[in-house]
């Protein structure tokens, strides 16, 4: 089969590498690509959005079926796009998608269908929006509606925080039109935990736990990113939590999305916090996380296009997923100044010294000029490491990352650590 995956990111490389192990695969594309990816797949120069185009080259390379990546592109129509052109297409349809691609959305559903999260108010008013806030205790929690890139969220310690968050996404619309309405949602203790799930309609079929870094510092300080590290699996979190959060959440929300019109069709993400009264949604994504896919594919024994093939026609539910045991910790190297601004074009080296260590290094922002590869995005590569437990994967991703530099380089110390307390 000949396979286009779309999107340029560390989830695509591991997309994409899991994909290139399928004997059924003979040619692989991606769209745009990266650095890291080129070295696995032939890397087409067109960009997420560009769907006319997408589609002409699917046409004219015969592509048997699509992988779709990202969230922007799904949420404005990309497999609409495909599949009115007679392209299969893994992943939702533009109003399944919108589980993702809007928070009130999601969060009403989730109310309508007594699916467990927190409790929320929405707004489209900047000034009922500070009078509500002004009545509310900390902390507190501020969503924009529409996609932010994973930054859309602000977990304010006080209520001036909250009101600060609000200003710039309401009034100084630091997300564009992404903050045209708002969420302010109460806090949630605990831990947090994240379930992707292949899905067809009704037919949910989970992959392994994983637990993400959001705030770009150790010791989880400072603002949030797109993810910053992530592990699996998770010791120190009961199986019948997950199974909780599996049975009373995410099977629900596949049903409830079925009773809507809208039956989603792809991986569910589901973005969980474990509180005193039982897990709770955070978030639904409408695709496969970044960088959790990062540790999740790499776990996975079954063929992954075997299983988008039984999603695409009906046979998902027939299917037996097989999981390795090892565990898979995954930690960013990110660009001097992310989240905020950053350089690029910087040279990065060590790359081939790191792999030669055995640890997987999956390119998220990198980009190939002349014979180096440099960096191009905020979030660089994300480097897993894998061991028969979290203590091994995770030593063995910091001895990979020791030997990689590019100027500037951050990422965080403490990836993992919760799982060895």
């Amino acid at each position: 089969m000949n396979i286009l995956v779309i999107g340029g990111g560390g989830r695509e490389h591991a997309i994409t590498w899991s994909l290139k192990k399928s004997s059924k695969v003979n040619k692989l594309y991606c769209a745009p690509g990266n650095a890291g990816i080129a070295q696995i797949a032939e890397c087409v120069p067109i960009g997420v959005f560009q769907f006319d185009e997408l589609v002409a080259f699917a046409k004219e390379a015969s592509i048997d079926l699509v992988f779709v990546g990202p969230d922007d592109p799904l949420a404005q129509g990309i497999v609409d796009a495909f599949e009115a052109a007679g392209i299969p297409a893994f992943g939702p349809n533009k109003a399944a998608a919108e589980i993702e691609g809007s928070k009130i959305f999601m969060k009403n559903l989730l109310k309508k269908y007594n699916i467990p999260t927190a409790k929320y108010e929405t707004f489209t008013s900047f000034e009922t929006a500070l009078a509500y806030l002004k009545e509310q205790e900390a902390p507190i929690v501020i969503k924009a509606d529409g996609l932010a890139a994973g930054k859309g969220v602000t977990v304010a310690a006080t209520l001036e925080e909250a009101e600060e968050a609000l200003r710039s996404i309401m009034l100084d619309k630091v997300f564009g039109d992404a903050g045209n309405q708002v969420v302010i949602e109460e806090f949630l203790a605990g831990q947090e935990m994240s379930i992707l799930a292949f899905v067809d309609g009704e037919t949910v079929k989970p992959m392994v736990p994983a637990q993400d870094h959001k705030p770009i510092f150790d010791g989880d300080k400072g603002p949030n990113t797109g993810g910053m590290g992530t592990y699996t699996p998770l010791p120190h979190i009961d199986s019948s939590i997950v199974e909780d959060a599996i049975v009373n959440i995410i099977e629900p929300t596949a049903k409830a999305m079925v009773s809507e019109g809208r039956p989603f069709r792809g991986v569910l993400f589901a973005g969980l916090m474990i509180t005193k009264d039982g897990p709770k949604t955070i978030e639904f994504n409408a695709r496969m996380g970044d960088p959790e896919t990062q540790v999740v594919l790499p776990r996975l024994k079954t063929d992954l296009l075997e299983i988008v093939l039984a999603a695409m026609n009906g046979t998902l539910a027939d299917l037996t997923i097989e999981w390795d045991a090892e565990a898979a910790v995954c930690v960013v190297l990110a660009s001097e100044g992310y989240p905020g601004s950053y350089p690029k074009g910087k040279v990065i080296t060590g790359l081939e010294e790191a792999e030669a260590t055995g640890a997987l290094v999956f390119h998220a922002g990198t980009a190939q000029e002349n014979d180096e590869i440099v960096t191009s995005g905020g979030r660089v590569l994300g480097v897993v490491g894998r061991g028969q437990d979290i203590a091994s994967a995770r030593q063995h991703a910091y001895e990979a990352i020791a030997n990689i530099k590019f100027e500037g380089m951050q990422h965080r110390n403490d990836i993992a650590m919760k799982a060895l307390v």
